[in-house]
């Protein structure tokens, strides 16, 4: 198989199919109190959702502005804050100790909200950084249908299979997040491949906003809701819901929607950068747990 076909199918059958998977696999750990649990815990919900649906994409915008990118990779920085937290976040809010029933809520609650924000607030993005007579266009009712399609579709299935067939749903949660970082990586080192020639530059160029983006996001998660009064579990999943994004999604919207390469790479640089935090993170939070615990004894 040429090269040209190989990129073509990786973009328009693969990603999507994978993404598919991976987001019905988020939904086989939903059930319907994972909504409900808003109304039981409304303001560790909202905290988290303020940080990741206002704060994050109001930061984001700033340092896209702020920092000299190309607008390519401006918009790519945009594409990554108006994503939501994915399988990654909750993966990581249970290995640090977290709650990992809020990180779940707070997951399932933004990809519903941000069916209908992406395409409003991307389509600006593109005015913005892009210009008013770029080539790049984004159809805001067809992005709605594409963003329902391979997020609210896969996770409504994923739901039905955990309700009428839970011990498969339940054997199954493992395998998803090992299959979504696996497939995270797997796309991060095909973006690598094919933008090979610029892969420095990119890194360079998007290097230190991605980085100053996860360590600011995951500082004002982490510090908000601890100034509200929310527990060291709470603040745990706060922190890695608002720093580890949606990366695939990201990946996915750059490629397909918007057939750009050059976008796809602030995603796939911030997805190195938040693997390494996120492991740093880990380890603080569970050396945190073990101070309490022995406090607590």
């Amino acid at each position: 198989m040429e090269s040209v076909q190989l990129v073509t199918l990786v973009n328009s059958v693969v990603i999507p199919i994978c993404l598919f998977l991976i987001m019905m696999g988020m939904g086989m750990t939903l059930i319907t109190k994972d909504f409900k649990r808003v109304l039981k815990y409304p303001k560790a919900v909202g905290i988290g959702l303020t940080n990741q649906l206002i704060l994050l994409p109001i930061i984001g915008f700033a340092l896209a502005n702020i920092m000299p990118l190309r607008p390519e990779y401006a918009v790519g920085v945009m594409l990554l804050v108006l994503c939501p937290g994915g399988t990654t976040s909750n993966l990581f809010t249970f290995l640090a100790k977290g709650d990992v029933a809020l990180s779940v809520t707070m997951t399932a609650i933004a990809s519903v909200v941000t069916v209908f924000t992406i395409p409003i607030v991307l389509s600006f993005s593109l005015i913005h950084f892009m210009g008013a007579g770029s080539e790049f266009q984004l159809p805001i009712i067809k992005t709605m249908v594409s963003l329902f399609v391979i997020t609210i579709l896969p996770i409504s299935i994923g739901m039905l299979i955990k309700r009428f067939a839970p011990k498969v749903a339940d054997s199954s949660q493992v395998l998803v997040s090992r299959f979504g970082v696996t497939f995270l990586t797997f796309l991060v080192v095909f973006l690598s491949y094919v933008q090979r020639d610029i892969i420095v530059d990119a890194f360079i160029n998007t290097g230190p906003v991605s980085l100053i983006l996860n360590l600011v996001t995951m500082a004002i998660g982490y510090y908000s809701s601890k100034w509200f009064g929310l527990n060291l579990s709470q603040r745990t999943s706060i922190t890695m819901e608002v720093g580890l994004q949606n990366s695939t999604l990201s990946i996915f919207m750059a490629l397909t929607l918007l057939s750009n390469y050059d976008m796809s790479m602030t995603p796939a640089i911030y997805t190195l950068i938040m693997f390494l935090t996120a492991g740093i993170m880990v380890r603080v939070f569970s050396a945190k747990f073990k101070r309490e615990g022995a406090l607590a004894a």
